[in-house]
């Protein structure tokens, strides 16, 4: 089917290929690759991603799902939502929590041949355990946009922990772009390779201490150690706490809504199935400004626990004064069917690293809106640290 729109002039991005940059990011909104019904905040740049916001209305749904090659998300909703099934988010309303939800977001694309999307939660909705992924018509995969797609795109939500109060423009996943030059068309993996990554540690460091490389930086999980002045190591969340509005940033007193965590002697952590846990890695990090971050599990065999699912880290987070790493990476961590134990020091992930396109003009912590900069054990910005 010939397309509807024109075909895009891309000479003003330059000769470099990877992930795009806040700047470039605000030339496809110029060149309406991004289109919106309510303009771009400035809000929702960030370095190396854009925040997306949830449309007017939420549908209630059985069950999550996926659309297929034939058929469109809204072809799906008819199926599996009624009438009665959709909430308005004028006004903001509350999505329950073990409820799922797919939500039209205000943005939608019409992608290039050479431009592709991928999606994951914001730092800030993996903290409160909101279970988010992107869906576009006519695929087969989460969070994934496929190169020259042209339409909507659709929000998953699902709280597990708390319940939540959104409204439409608020900000729950975040889309970052990948420019590919022909021969990248058909590849599936991106990331900086541990020799390249060796290379540049030496240059300027990546992490404190020693580098451990295994298809990435190694990550370990701090227990033995108070990461928090009140001696926390990390943080449960309660049962049955009162909703959260996902837009009030700084009105929830932490005991209010989480338990906290202290080391035992044995440096260990029994995670009990079904719960939502807040760690911190042993590690401080410095994603340097011409690469992206993200951390995924270190091996798919190692699958009693999730962890870390708003893993994307910008560039320059973790930059300090003095040069050196300066944040842990914060896990969220759920178990699976069984208890299973962590022990300090026990590795829970990997952080990967992509090229960008071009580094950011503003880097992470240079701007409004860079909430964990220099953090350490740290929940989402809804919360007072006592």
């Amino acid at each position: 089917m010939q397309s509807l729109f024109p075909k895009l002039d891309q000479d003003d991005f330059g000769p470099h290929f990877g992930l795009l940059s806040r700047q470039k990011i605000e030339l496809m909104a110029t060149r309406r690759m991004i289109q919106a019904a309510d303009a771009l905040d400035e809000r929702q740049l960030q370095p190396a991603s854009l925040d997306l916001r949830l449309g007017a209305r939420a549908y209630r749904v059985r069950a999550s799902f996926l659309p297929g090659r034939e058929r469109t998300v809204m072809e799906q909703l008819r199926a599996f939502a009624r009438d009665e099934d959709a909430i308005s988010l004028e006004q903001g309303a509350v999505l329950e929590r073990g409820c799922v939800y797919v939500i039209p977001l205000i943005e939608h694309l019409r992608l290039p041949d050479s431009i592709a999307a991928f999606a994951n939660p914001k730092s800030s909705t993996g903290r409160l355990d909101i279970f988010t992924r992107l869906i576009t018509d006519n695929s087969e995969v989460f969070d994934r946009v496929a190169r020259a797609y042209e339409g909507p795109l659709y929000a998953e939500v699902s709280p597990r922990s708390f319940s939540v109060r959104v409204r439409k423009g608020s900000k729950l996943n975040q889309i970052r772009f990948r420019r590919l030059n022909s021969q990248q068309l058909e590849r599936t993996g991106f990331a900086v390779d541990d020799r390249d990554l060796r290379e540049r540690h030496k240059a300027a460091s990546l992490v404190d201490g020693e580098l451990n490389l295994r298809q990435g930086l190694v990550v370990r999980v701090a227990l033995s150690a108070a990461i928090q002045p009140d001696g926390a190591i990390g943080y449960r969340a309660q049962k049955h706490a009162d909703i959260i509005d996902v837009d009030r940033a700084g009105g929830y007193r932490l005991d209010d809504y989480w338990d906290r965590i202290f080391a035992r002697p044995d440096g260990r952590l029994i995670l009990d199935p079904g719960e939502f846990y807040i760690l911190a890695s042993q590690e401080r990090l410095h994603i340097p400004s011409d690469l992206a971050a993200e951390m995924v599990p270190i091996d798919p065999a190692m699958g009693e626990f999730r962890v870390h699912y708003a893993g994307f880290f910008d560039p320059g987070f973790g930059a300090s004064p003095d040069n050196r790493p300066g944040a842990r990476a914060v896990l969220e961590v759920r178990s699976h069917e069984v208890p299973f134990v962590l022990e300090d020091g026990q590795i829970i992930g990997r952080l990967v690293y992509e090229k960008m396109a071009e580094a950011p003009h503003a880097l992470y912590g240079e701007g409004e809106g860079s909430n964990y900069q220099g953090q350490g054990l740290k929940l989402s910005k809804h919360f007072v640290m006592d």
